[in-house]
């Protein structure tokens, strides 16, 4: 017997029973299963309205997810690619910009754990954080093997 076809609603409501999604996101995931009568910025709107789909949850989930292996940059590039911006953009980008040291130390740790003893490996240190999107104080500081004074 064949397996019915989900409806717009239900497949929504499938994805966002799994994570958090923008409202970009879903619009394009459920623009591939849209037929003809189906409005899905309609569904977005109704979904938005019951609180079930939320731009200010899923920016919190993305940062949350990423921030412990990603820099400012990268985790703030990929906000902005799911259509995150305006007062909650900046709101996370001034918490992410408080704590980027601190994640930085702690991916460096966690991935060398010594000081670079020669240029060659502070430079493959330096690169392996910047590629993760981490500011180049940030990085300065990490490769310090320091604490901050607050830390102490």
């Amino acid at each position: 017997m064949p397996r019915q076809q989900l409806s717009l609603k239900a497949r929504a409501l499938k994805y966002l029973s799994t994570r958090e999604h923008s409202r970009l996101e879903l619009a394009r995931k459920l623009s591939r299963y849209a037929e003809e009568g189906d409005d899905v910025e309609a569904l977005l709107d109704f979904l938005e309205k019951n609180n079930w789909l939320s731009q200010e949850r899923f920016a919190e989930s993305l940062v949350h997810r990423r921030a412990g292996r990603y820099g400012n940059a990268r985790v703030l590039a990929e906000l902005q690619q799911h259509g995150v911006n305006g007062e909650a953009f900046d709101e996370l980008k001034s918490e992410l910009k408080e704590s980027e040291t601190a994640r930085a130390r702690e991916v460096w740790r966690r991935k060398f754990g010594t000081v670079p003893q020669d240029a060659e490996e502070r430079s493959k240190q330096m690169r392996f954080l910047l590629q993760r999107g981490f500011s180049q104080s940030a990085v300065r500081a990490a490769l310090k093997g320091g604490h901050d004074d607050d830390d102490l």
